[in-house]
């Protein structure tokens, strides 16, 4: 009778670590979903402040060759 009563313990012990294990799973799976987005949505803003960084490079330069132009020509 112990035995039966020592295995029916190990297996509502399994079960309850299964059970948090399952939880678990279930929070990294929500966690590497937001991850993912947050990641997807950094590099989309990496990808416009790099743009931007060239079209202002892109100005500067132009007007540097400006001022360079007024200064031969004065």
């Amino acid at each position: 009778m112990k035995h039966i009563q020592q295995l029916s313990a190990d297996l509502d012990r399994i079960e309850q670590h299964m059970a948090r294990l399952s939880e678990r799973v279930v929070r990294l799976e929500e966690e590497n979903r937001s991850l993912k987005m947050r990641q997807e949505s950094l590099v989309s803003e990496r990808a416009g402040l790099v743009q931007r960084n060239e079209e202002a490079r892109s100005r500067v330069e132009a007007m540097i060759e400006r001022l360079k132009a007024l200064e031969n020509a004065g």
